[in-house]
């Protein structure tokens, strides 16, 4: 005999939460027999609720949100029914058995969330930088802002984390917060990075990010022209920090080195291959390795600070943070207009290089680049300073417009 089984919801009206909302209850049928699961967990105003369609009442996104969760609900019961239809022992009982066996999560998701981060804190400086983890720690902080500004709530189970969550959350990174695009698109890369391993744990068994596609604006990198580094490496600073802090971007301009890299390179980096001495490093950010050679001028800066550094460093560095001020004080006394920051002196050397004839490959394997498509952002750089360059000459060649006949 055929089995018909059912799902359906409905309201505990006898009892309200602090916000006046009231708990959606669950209940099963299994050919006319009914059995009462217990709560969903979600709570509405039950005047927003229709017994007739099952369904919360509108179309807002709060009511989509709920309607989906429920959604969610009735598809782990009716997949658990078809797994165990032809079962001799199938009861009610046994369906919400095994339901609440496997769907009551002991962690929310903010829970499951924080464990992660812990994991990642753990193996700093074994594999992963406490940069990745201030990522993850943000992406967090963003998402229980979002809960609480948009739904009036601190966490949620992971059962409930659906695609409009996920919308709603991105519309909130770009407006609220003030992301631009790329950012909150890299915000969201994070948080969907924990949601894959809670799927992998077994502790969400649906995608809030199915058919969610990730766009990345291109961006127009900055640099430095071959004049205004001459301008910054000819200054003569009278306060001792800033010439350390010029020294050490200029350092980077000469080899491409990342701020990170730069922090923790040691003689262990400095390899000599056929008389030349080279830095080899694996970069801390992907692992890849970065082969330079280390050219006069980076050379020249290492000399001067041979044996003034701690922990075996090469270079004295301060943190990012510091570095990024004292580079808007040099900007300003330099009077280059330009916004400094450490990671233009890595723009900064793959423009140089490109621009003079060295091929991208060869670019692409300094920088460490996993990815030679990331290394032609910069190619695209050095056709736009062509075009500039030429626009500087242009009016040189007024001379040869008399001549032209037609």
């Amino acid at each position: 005999m055929r089995m018909i089984f059912k799902v359906s919801y409905y309201v505990r009206s006898n009892y309200e939460n602090k916000q006046g909302k009231s708990p959606l209850m669950i209940r099963i049928f299994l050919n006319g027999e009914m059995l009462n699961v217990g709560s969903s967990g979600i709570y509405i105003d039950k005047k927003l609720w229709n017994n007739s369609t099952n369904r919360v009442k509108g179309r807002g996104s709060e009511s989509l949100n709920l309607n989906a969760q429920l959604d969610n609900i009735s598809n782990s019961l009716q997949m658990i029914f078809k797994k165990h239809e032809f079962d001799e022992d199938l009861t009610l009982d046994k369906i919400k058995s095994i339901f609440l066996g496997k769907n009551k999560v002991k962690t929310t998701f903010v829970e499951f969330y924080d464990k992660y981060l812990e994991d990642i804190k753990a193996q700093v400086g074994a594999g992963k930088s406490i940069a990745l983890y201030h990522k993850y720690s943000a992406a967090r902080s963003h998402f229980v802002n979002f809960l609480h500004a948009k739904y009036g709530r601190k966490d949620l189970m992971p059962g409930e984390l659906t695609h409009l969550i996920i919308h709603d959350f991105e519309i909130y990174l770009k407006t609220v917060v003030s992301l631009k695009s790329n950012s909150a698109t890299k915000t969201l890369k994070f948080f969907k990075t924990v949601v894959i391993f809670a799927q992998k744990c077994g502790v969400m068994t649906h995608d809030p990010f199915l058919n969610h596609h990730f766009h990345l604006e291109p961006v127009d990198r900055g640099f430095l022209t071959d004049e205004e580094i001459q301008r910054i490496m000819q200054k003569d600073f009278e306060i001792p920090r800033l010439e350390m802090v010029r020294d050490v971007f200029i350092f980077s301009c000469f080899c491409g080195l990342a701020y990170i890299d730069v922090a923790h390179l040691t003689q262990e980096n400095i390899i000599t291959l056929d008389n030349r001495p080279w830095i080899i490093i694996n970069r801390q950010k992907t692992n890849v390795q970065s082969n330079i050679p280390l050219l006069e001028i980076p050379q020249m800066i290492l000399d001067k600070y041979k044996g003034k550094t701690k922990d075996n460093r090469l270079l004295p560095v301060l943190s990012n943070q510091k570095i990024n001020a004292y580079l808007k004080e040099i900007a300003d006394l330099c009077g280059i207009k330009k916004r400094l920051s450490y990671h233009l002196a890595r723009h900064t050397f793959a423009t140089m290089l490109l621009s003079k004839g060295v091929p991208i490959e060869s670019v692409s394997k300094m920088l460490g680049h996993t990815n030679i498509k990331t290394t032609q952002i910069y190619a695209r750089i050095t056709n736009k300073k062509i075009e500039q360059d030429m626009m500087q000459v242009a009016d040189k060649f007024d001379g040869f417009k008399n001549c032209f006949i037609n």
